[in-house]
């Protein structure tokens, strides 16, 4: 018995920075994520960094959502319990779907990593127009968890018993 052969399938995907601080220079997370989606297979379609304002990363993400060539957003910053951190509270509202497990087990993984810090994290992912977005915390560990330890399998269509490929626009 032959088993069916499935391709990969690249897909484009979009990277926001949610920060005060962070510039091209500096931002390590967001340009951890650009080369962790690269050596994947995946194409870059936009790298943005924004600061902790609700309505600017909504817009951003609006935007990149009413795109078609864009199948996947990765968000790394602002999930966190500071005064400015906002990203889950923008962007749940745009979700059509959210991906309840992606938070749950993004905490699981990191809670090995960093231990009960890890309750600090607010790791949300859902879909919002068929374009998946995963946003992670600002951390360059936090990104590699949330990319090696879910992203990268659930983005590859190879990846069984189920992953995202089948959900998004491509």
């Amino acid at each position: 018995m032959g088993q069916d052969v499935i391709e990969f399938m690249p897909a484009n995907i979009a990277v926001l920075t949610v920060s005060d601080t962070r510039t091209e220079k500096n931002d390590r997370s967001g340009q951890f994520l650009v080369n962790a989606l690269q050596n994947a297979g995946h194409s870059l379609v936009d790298k943005k960094i924004v600061i902790d304002n609700i309505y600017q990363i909504r817009a951003i993400i609006s935007q990149w959502v009413a795109e078609k060539d864009i199948q996947a957003i990765l968000i790394t910053g602002g999930t966190g319990f500071t005064s400015r951190d906002c990203t889950p509270e923008a962007i749940k509202p745009l979700f059509d779907k959210e991906v309840e497990g992606f938070g749950e087990l993004f905490r699981t993984l990191s809670f090995q990593e960093i231990g009960t810090s890890t309750i600090q994290s607010r790791a949300v992912a859902g879909f919002a127009n068929h374009t998946i977005i995963f946003a992670m915390p600002g951390s360059t560990d936090a990104c590699s968890t949330g990319w090696n330890g879910i992203i990268n399998q659930q983005m590859n269509a190879r990846h069984r018993p189920c992953n995202f490929m089948l959900h998004i626009n491509v």
